[in-house]
């Protein structure tokens, strides 16, 4: 595999215990930003595989070594890539890592450089610490999944993007960056401990401070933001598609109510009393044209709007097109590498691999002779 000579991460060396979820998606992340990312897979896995690999879009972008982390000798060859290493991953359950020989101490003991970063559910210590969850659980306890829905419904939860990805590998993908940038000064690693449950809860920020300034209600589904307003909120066309609007400042309001032709309603938004009149004038226009007349009527408007587009329709719009938000990689259409950087691009570095494709390359590389290579192979520590 080719992979980036550029990108702001040029140069780190990555290795990611395989896992599910928030842990593939930071991997993902330093890929995307030129590390080199090398996932060990359990040999299991590698001995399982058959075919090319699936298309799993989390996985793009490093190589693949298996390794079997429950014999001495596959631990030992962990850690001697651990001390080439300048970043580790692991997504295990709290205390595992270390019943295995490989947890922050032992790891850290090989290479002081080493940034440990390890993401779970609910943290590395508290009650739940041991128990099982999803991401529908980290937003329950972190306060999140709470104040999502509509006034008299219960709570939605959206997908997995808040816990898994939002507060979960984006938050582990920053504390990485920002303990590399530490690291740079002092020239040791550190621990970084990112759970979903506290990612969830920091995404919440702004909820606390606008509670605190008397400009967010108890109740869910009656606030500015969480479909109360009918200026925020979408709404279906006469096709069964949908249109968004985010009207929030006065003079956003104003020029939706001229494009939709509502001449007849007061150019002030209403308070919360005449939220369900005006959503249901507003539900009734927009049930007269399908989405993409009213996005043809709506985009020179200045009115905060945009189409409501599936996942499989976003990378055709002219917006993302122009962008290219999306890009077509190893034959797959998937999400472009993002932020952009001036100097250094971001970019994939490669497709998906197939569990241990790269194994006798990596160790070679990182050192391992051919006879080591031999024997961990013949013994089964790798595979």
């Amino acid at each position: 595999m080719t992979r980036p000579v550029t990108g702001p991460l040029a140069g780190i060396k990555v290795l990611e215990l395989q896992g599910m979820g928030p842990g593939p998606f930071c991997a993902m992340l330093l890929g995307d930003y030129g590390a080199d990312v090398v996932r060990v897979e359990r040999t299991a896995s590698v001995r399982a595989a058959a075919g090319p690999p699936p298309p799993d879009v989390l996985a793009r972008g490093r190589r693949s070594v298996g390794i079997d982390l429950k014999t001495p000798g596959g631990i030992d060859a962990l850690l001697r890539l651990v001390e080439r290493a300048d970043v580790l991953i692991e997504g295990f359950r709290p205390g595992v890592t270390e019943r295995l020989g490989i947890g922050p101490d032992v790891c850290l003991a090989r290479n002081p450089r080493l940034v440990y970063g390890r993401i779970t559910g609910w943290g590395q210590a508290g009650p739940y610490a041991p128990y099982a969850g999803h991401d529908i659980n980290y937003l329950a306890l972190s306060g999140s999944l709470w104040s999502i829905g509509r006034d008299g419904e219960a709570p939605v939860a959206p997908l997995t993007y808040v816990g898994d990805f939002g507060g979960g590998g984006m938050l582990l993908t920053v504390g990485i960056c920002a303990a590399l940038a530490e690291r740079a000064s002092s020239g040791r690693g550190q621990v970084v401990d990112a759970a979903m449950v506290d990612g969830a809860a920091l995404l919440n920020s702004f909820l606390y401070g606008m509670r605190a300034m008397g400009l967010w209600g108890e109740e869910r589904g009656r606030n500015m933001l969480d479909t109360g307003a009918p200026y925020y909120d979408t709404y279906e066309t006469a096709d069964g598609k949908w249109i968004s609007v985010g009207a929030l400042e006065p003079h956003f309001y104003r020029n939706l109510l001229d494009a939709l032709g509502l001449d007849d309603l007061p150019r002030t938004q209403p308070g919360p009393d005449g939220w369900p009149a005006l959503r249901a004038r507003f539900a009734a226009v927009f049930r007269t044209r399908t989405r993409d007349e009213w996005s043809a009527a709506l985009e020179a408007a200045e009115a905060c709007f945009a189409p409501v587009l599936s996942p499989w329709e976003a990378p055709e719009h002219p917006h993302n097109a122009v962008r290219e938000t999306f890009v077509a990689h190893d034959g797959l259409v998937q999400p472009a590498p993002a932020p952009r950087f001036s100097r250094t691009p971001a970019r994939i570095a490669g497709p998906v691999p197939s569990p241990g494709q790269h194994t006798g390359e990596v160790l070679a590389e990182w050192g391992f002779a051919a006879e080591d290579i031999e024997k961990l192979r013949a013994a089964g520590d790798i595979a």
